[in-house]
C-alpha cells in the first residue's frame, strides 16, 4: 500500500483534485463503450432535474414577490433591486441541491454501470484487499437513506446561503461561492459512495477519510460542480466523475491511484 498522506498546501491539494477527475476522462478513450452505459442513467435524471428547474426558473418572480412583502410599498426601483438580488440567491442554492439531487438520483439509478467503472479502475489499480460483499438491497436501501440525510443537510444550507444572498453585493457572490464549494464537497461524499461501500465504510468513515484529504476532496468536487452546469456536462463528466472519485477514495485511504499508463 503507499502511503499518500502526506501533508501538501491547499493549492497542490486542489489541483489534485481537479487532476484526479481528469484521470477519470482517461476511461472515455479507454473504455468509450462502459462509459457510454454509464452516461444512461444520467440522461434520464437530467430529464427530470431540467424539469424542477424550469418550474423554479418560471416562478423566480413570484417567489421573489411572495418572500419581500415588506417591499411592496418602496421606490420601484429599490423593491426591483432586492428582489433580483432574492431571485439570484434562489438561484445560487437552487444550483447546489439540483447538482447534488441529479448525481444522488443517478447513482441510485444506475448503481449497477457505476459499480463496473469503479471495478474497472480498482482492477487497473491492482484490486481491493478485503473487499466486503455487501447484500445488494441492504447497500442500496442504505445509500437511499444517507442520500435523503446529506439532501436534509445540503437543502438547510441552501436556505442559509438564500438568505445570505439578501445582503447586497457582495451576499449574492459569496452565496455563489460558497454553493459551489459546499456543493463540491457533497458531490465528491456522494460519488466515492460506491468505492467506500467495497471496503465496508460507513457514512461517518468516509467523511473523517475525505476531511484528511480536504483540498483534494475539494478540488474533485469543485471541478464536478462546475462541469455539470455546462449545458449537458453532466452527462460526459458523472461517469468520468464516477472513476475519479473512486482514485479520490483510494488517495484519502492511502492507497495508491495512479493508473498506469496505457
Amino acid at each position: 500500500m503507499t502511503d499518500q498522506k502526506t501533508k501538501t498546501g491547499f493549492v497542490s491539494g486542489f489541483a489534485m483534485g481537479i487532476r484526479l477527475l481528469g484521470r477519470g476522462f482517461r476511461l472515455w478513450a479507454t473504455s468509450p463503450r462502459l462509459m457510454l452505459i454509464g452516461a444512461i442513467p444520467g440522461l434520464i435524471t437530467l430529464v427530470l432535474i431540467v424539469a424542477a428547474a424550469v418550474v423554479l426558473a418560471l416562478n423566480l418572480e413570484n417567489i421573489a414577490t411572495f418572500v419581500t412583502p415588506f417591499a411592496e410599498n418602496w421606490d420601484e426601483v429599490y423593491r426591483t433591486g432586492v428582489r433580483i438580488l432574492v431571485m439570484a440567491a434562489l438561484v445560487g442554492a437552487g444550483l447546489m441541491i439540483f447538482v447534488y439531487s441529479y448525481a444522488a438520483i443517478t447513482l441510485l439509478i444506475g448503481q449497477p454501470f457505476f459499480e463496473r467503472i469503479s471495478e474497472r479502475v480498482e482492477q487497473s489499480l491492482g484490486g481491493v484487499p478485503h473487499e466486503v460483499e455487501a447484500p445488494i438491497l441492504a447497500s442500496i436501501a442504505r445509500g437511499i437513506g444517507e442520500s435523503i440525510r446529506i439532501l436534509a443537510v445540503t437543502i438547510a444550507i441552501g436556505l442559509g446561503l438564500f438568505l445570505l444572498g439578501f445582503v447586497p453585493v457582495i451576499g449574492t457572490l459569496l452565496a455563489w461561492l460558497l454553493g459551489a464549494v459546499t456543493g463540491g464537497w457533497f458531490l465528491a461524499l456522494e460519488l466515492s459512495t460506491v468505492a467506500f461501500e467495497r471496503r465496508g465504510l460507513a457514512l461517518a468513515q468516509r467523511r473523517a477519510a475525505l476531511r484528511a484529504q480536504r483540498s483534494t476532496t475539494l478540488g474533485f468536487g469543485v471541478a464536478v460542480f462546475l462541469l455539470f452546469l455546462v449545458p449537458f456536462g453532466a452527462l460526459v463528466t458523472m461517469p468520468a466523475a464516477a472513476a475519479g472519485a473512486t482514485l479520490l477514495a483510494r488517495r484519502s485511504l492511502g492507497e495508491s491511484d495512479v493508473l498506469p499508463l496505457r
